[in-house]
């Protein structure tokens, strides 16, 4: 197989599902050889990102994410997607392990602002604990020139949404529409944002199977499927010409 790429998944299995059905759906394709060529590793047992980053004490998900992306360098990806918000605390050491290109999802994501929402000043976010506690989207967010609206760890909507991803999604399989909407509606009425980064995967799950209500979000795992079919396009294209 040629002009393929891998995914590091199973950060939950869920997620990762609902990742695969955004990449084939977004997929400009009208019969079976026009979807693209992936290998998907399901790695379900990588221990809990959050958990680890805040207590270093807890198994290390670093271990089992450096295996798998060694072990797939091997076959020779165009490059790699993790679509796991929180495992991209370990972006920089996992790509010093690999020549292959590994797609950085949260600031693909802020890039993402100025094409879908140009207008935008305040960009809210909502994510795991772990993603607000090491702040991989802070820095590029405030670079952009736009104002951060983040929850501190401790804040009521940080805890309704670790409910959200934790303990509907992750534990029971099930999306609490009226709780995501509420937390979507603090951020945006409440505290004024512009558009709500969906920064960790499972909220990308609440959001397929619940929608937005008519709130403005930038769902972090969709962009990384964009990116993904943009780049795996122009690789057929230039292999084929």
């Amino acid at each position: 197989m040629e002009n393929f790429f891998t995914i590091i998944g199973g950060m939950g299995t869920e997620a990762t599902e609902t990742f695969i059905h955004i990449l084939n759906e977004k997929t400009p394709a009208t019969k079976d050889q026009d979807y693209l060529d992936y290998i998907l590793v399901n790695n379900a047992t990588i221990p809990d990102r959050t958990a680890y980053i805040l207590d270093h004490s807890k198994p290390n998900p670093f271990i089992p994410l450096s295996e798998d992306i060694k072990q797939q360098s091997k076959l020779g990806p165009d490059f790699f997607a993790i679509p796991c918000n929180t495992a991209h605390y370990f972006y920089e050491d996992l790509q010093a392990l690999t020549d292959v290109p590994i797609l950085h999802m949260p600031l693909e994501t802020v890039k993402e602002i100025k094409v879908k929402f140009p207008n935008a000043k305040k960009v809210g976010l909502i994510a795991t604990q772990g993603t607000l506690h090491d702040g991989i989207y802070d820095q590029p967010i405030i670079d952009a020139g736009y104002e951060l609206v983040k929850p501190a760890e401790d804040d009521i909507v940080a805890k309704k949404t670790m409910e959200l991803i934790y303990d509907d999604i992750k534990e029971k399989n099930e999306v609490d529409a009226d709780l995501y909407h509420e937390i979507l509606n603090e951020m945006v009425n409440n505290r004024g944002c512009d558009v709500v980064i969906l920064g960790c995967t499972e909220l990308s799950v609440a959001e397929e199977r619940a929608g937005s209500a008519g709130f403005n979000v930038l769902d972090a795992q969709s962009v990384l499927a964009e990116h993904c079919i943009d780049l795996e396009l122009k690789n057929r294209a230039a292999a084929n010409k």
